[in-house]
């Protein structure tokens, strides 16, 4: 099981630029792992391609066995929903709704709100959020919003968290509270976590990290 990204190429613009050049790339479920690199080096391309979110030009990705591009739009929004957790540079928090709400967003499509109300309260706890539950997001602090991105990425208990650069925005303390929620949930939940970072302290604390540079994997 896992992810399995087979000879993964991506062309952006006319004439094409490839971005990535044949990547091949198998991670375990439950690992850890991060993917660093440069700026302009391929590496968040990869992420998005990875967590289905950009198709590849070319190439084969499996996750849990399924062959992501031979799956319907309606297929592939299902497993999104059920198997993945995004978290952002930005927190794409709903200004209008509180802390709880906008954790409990994701439950809104497979009518689980309520079933899933009690998970939500709890990892509000967890990351130390208890007293800001009925709190906009403009009345929280930037570590607070990003540790409710985190919340609501982990609401529908996915077998998969993709980050993309989670600490860019955050100090130095909320950083390190993000890699040990990372660390802890992969660990104790073997969910599979990727992660982009251009951070080789925060790369370093994965099971395992992956360099890109000119859109290839070196050692």
């Amino acid at each position: 099981m896992g992810i399995d990204a087979r000879n993964i190429h991506k062309f952006f613009g006319t004439p094409g630029q490839e971005v990535l050049k044949g990547i091949d790339l198998h991670i375990d479920e439950g690992e850890f792992v991060s993917i660093n690199g440069r700026s302009g080096s391929g590496k968040s391309t990869l992420l998005y391609i990875l967590s289905s979110l950009d198709p590849a030009s070319a190439g084969e990705l499996e996750l849990d066995g399924k062959n992501i591009h031979a799956m319907s739009d309606e297929q592939l929004h299902r497993f999104r929903n059920e198997k993945m957790g995004f978290v952002f540079q930005f927190h794409y928090l709903l200004p209008e709704l509180t802390a709880i709400e906008n954790v409990l967003m994701p439950t809104r499509k497979t009518k689980s709100e309520n079933a899933r109300r009690t998970r939500a309260i709890d990892l509000m706890n967890e990351f130390g959020l208890s007293d800001k539950l009925k709190r906009l997001p403009g009345e929280l602090s930037g570590g607070e919003q990003q540790r409710v991105a985190i919340a609501r990425a982990l609401i529908m208990e996915p077998s998969y968290i993709f980050a993309d650069e989670p600490t860019g925005n955050l100090d130095s303390i909320n950083g390190d509270l993000v890699m040990q929620i990372f660390r802890r949930i992969s660990r104790e939940q073997k969910t599979t976590v990727i992660m982009v970072t251009h951070d080789p302290d925060y790369a370093a604390l994965a099971d395992r990290s992956v360099h890109i540079a000119d859109g290839r994997i070196v050692v």
